[in-house]
């Protein structure tokens, strides 16, 4: 028995990454899938689940446009009967304007893909499974630049943070639904979005630098938070709701502190 057997799950920003690992592991545990991206890679994403075993619909599609939305959710209900999983993954790094540089239009568009691609994905998916009558489950990804400043462009940061706002209002306003909605926020992981960074390392040697600021000293693997996404999107997670989950290999566990390693002692 897999975590999602009978379960039909949507997947935006499927193309790499995140949502690429996520579109596997959901369906190894036995979801059907509808998955999205605006990239023509969702359509190699779903070659590697149908690899894998699984039973998967491919539509290339804007996260942030409505109607692009409802298509997928239309998809879900025609194809397979239902909707019972909402990831809303897809997301840019944007404008990387400072606070005196900001482009509007640009902000703008870094708040339409970024935080009004997951309120459309909680308003259609999420009417969808409340008309369904049996619960479900959505997933949005924030981002530990949501929390607290440094980790992310001015704004791509203040749209990650009403990300994990709209998972807890969500949560609120889908109240006696089932409906659970929560949020994780994943730390440097290596992604499609953030490959020029990666690349950039690899090409100078400084592999050993990435992710360096958090205990592990390590950068995240999209496997690690497809698991973490998995876990918000089961019935594992039945009493798991309107929550930003952070995984981070535990930098937003502190604050800026001179670290004592282990084995040493101050005098």
């Amino acid at each position: 028995m897999g975590l999602l057997d009978g379960k039909i799950a949507i997947i935006t920003g499927a193309g790499s990454g995140i949502g690429r690992a996520s579109a596997i592991r959901f369906a190894q545990e036995g979801a059907k899938l509808v998955i999205g991206d605006k990239s023509e890679a969702v359509h190699e994403t779903a070659k590697l689940v149908r690899a894998a075993g699984g039973i998967v619909t491919a539509l290339q599609m804007d996260a942030g446009i409505e109607p692009d939305v409802v298509k997928l959710v239309e998809i879900a209900l025609s194809q397979y009967g239902g909707v019972d999983i909402a990831f809303a993954n897809a997301g840019i790094i944007g404008d990387m304007g400072a606070i005196f540089d900001i482009d509007p239009a640009a902000m703008a568009e870094t708040f339409r893909v970024n935080l009004i691609g997951p309120a459309l994905m909680v308003k259609h998916a999420g009417k969808a499974m409340v008309d369904q009558g049996r619960g479900g489950a959505i997933v949005l990804t924030a981002s530990v630049a949501g929390l607290n400043s440094g980790a992310g462009p001015l704004a791509y940061s203040a749209s990650k943070a009403g990300v994990i706002n709209l998972a807890k209002t969500a949560a609120q306003q889908l109240t006696t639904s089932g409906v659970r909605v929560n949020a994780i926020c994943p730390g440097l992981t290596e992604t499609g979005m953030t490959k020029p960074t990666f690349d950039y390392a690899r090409e100078k040697d400084v592999m050993h630098k990435v992710g360096q600021l958090n205990p592990l000293k390590r950068a995240g693997q999209p496997e690690e938070l497809a698991n973490v996404a998995l876990f918000l999107a089961s019935d594992q997670a039945s009493y798991v709701n309107g929550q930003a989950i952070t995984v981070d290999g535990g930098l937003t566990s502190s604050h800026p502190v001179t670290r004592q390693l282990l084995g040493q002692t101050s005098h």
